[in-house]
């Protein structure tokens, strides 16, 4: 009996061992099935997959998500990988896109970071108001919030309720998370305005006939239109504060260009600098109401610190480069000899 009884209780050991060592192994099979998995890209329906993540969408939600939005794996998997790697709510709101070849691990470790997908939009120095908002309408991935806001609305929301636009923003290249509106990126283009203009204001010449930053960013969008090559710049800035200074006009044809809007037809005519408008610097003294277009940081330092010259005109070379003049008498002789007779300052 006792015999017996021992031989059963080896045997129960025995039974009890091997099950132990099956669960073990499932255990090791689980967990390199689940490393194995992981370790591999996911598979895309398409070149890429994106996904805007927003604030409160519960780890369940994000998996499903990106499923939806193309991966090719079943939801459960990434849920249950997002909630056991503990940083499940580490997970940052944003658009994001992944390409071919991420893996579950690095799918988590980029909306852990934050880092989401980015495009850009460029503003040119010289653009217009009008320029910079066609350009954020056609802008990848960017929300038109503003399309149907007229130009005062947009200031108004922007914290500068009556202020013309023109000139107000700084032109650059803005990077931003696809799915950002189009209002924040003008909201940084005009800060940066602010910002680049106050630190030019703060080093203008003890002798500017300038009154004010308005003034200087007025000017400023003359000098940025008017100028052909960087090297010149200080020179055609130095021609209209000389100008300024004596109480002559500035006779510059852009102001006359900008007055005129959408009836420029590409071909400035006398008659058109004859037309008197707010914005005709022949007919009338001083600067134009608002700037006319968004000068870049170079006209903003060349407006309030021109070149020290005693030039009165210029007249273009055909190259790009000008030819300045002190006296009436050299500038025909320059427009004669560059222009044959045509019209400029």
């Amino acid at each position: 009996m006792a015999k017996a009884l021992a031989t059963s209780m080896r045997a129960l050991r025995r039974g009890l061992l091997a099950l132990v060592i099956l669960a073990l192994l499932a255990v090791i099979g689980a967990g390199a099935a689940a490393w194995w998995w992981l370790e591999r890209p996911l598979p895309l329906a398409g070149a890429n997959a994106e996904l805007s993540i927003e604030a409160g969408t519960s780890v369940r939600g994000i998996a499903q998500g990106w499923v939806d939005a193309g991966v090719q794996t079943h939801p459960a998997l990434l849920y249950e990988w997002f909630r056991w790697s503990g940083q499940s709510r580490q997970i940052k709101a944003g658009s994001y896109e992944i390409a071919a070849g991420v893996t579950p691990v690095e799918l988590l470790r980029k909306m852990v970071r934050g880092d989401e997908a980015q495009a850009a939009v460029r503003l040119i120095e010289g653009w217009t108001f009008r320029q910079f908002r066609s350009e954020l309408a056609r802008a990848e991935a960017l929300k038109p919030t503003t399309a149907a806001m007229s130009d005062e609305e947009i200031m108004a929301a922007l914290g500068a309720p009556g202020r013309s636009p023109e000139g107000w923003f700084f032109p650059d290249t803005y990077a931003y998370s696809k799915g950002s509106t189009d209002l924040s990126v003008l909201r940084r283009a005009h800060q940066a305005m602010r910002k680049r203009l106050d630190a030019a204001w703060a080093e203008r010449a003890p002798d500017t006939p300038l009154a004010s930053p308005e003034d200087a960013l007025t000017l400023a969008s003359i000098v940025e239109k008017e100028t052909g090559q960087p090297a010149d710049r200080g020179k055609v800035a130095s021609v209209f504060v000389n100008r300024l200074r004596i109480g002559m006009p500035l006779q510059t044809d852009p102001t006359v260009i900008y007055g005129l809007g959408s009836a420029f037809d590409g071909n400035l005519r006398r008659r058109d600098l004859l037309a008197d408008t707010p914005y005709n610097t022949y007919t009338r003294g001083g600067l134009p109401p608002t700037p006319i277009a968004m000068p870049g940081k170079a006209s903003l330092l060349a407006a309030v610190r021109p070149q020290a010259t005693k030039a009165l005109y210029f007249v273009s070379r055909g190259d790009g480069s000008s030819e300045f003049s002190e006296t009436l008498a050299d500038h025909n002789r320059a427009v004669n000899r560059y222009q044959r007779g045509g019209a400029r300052p």
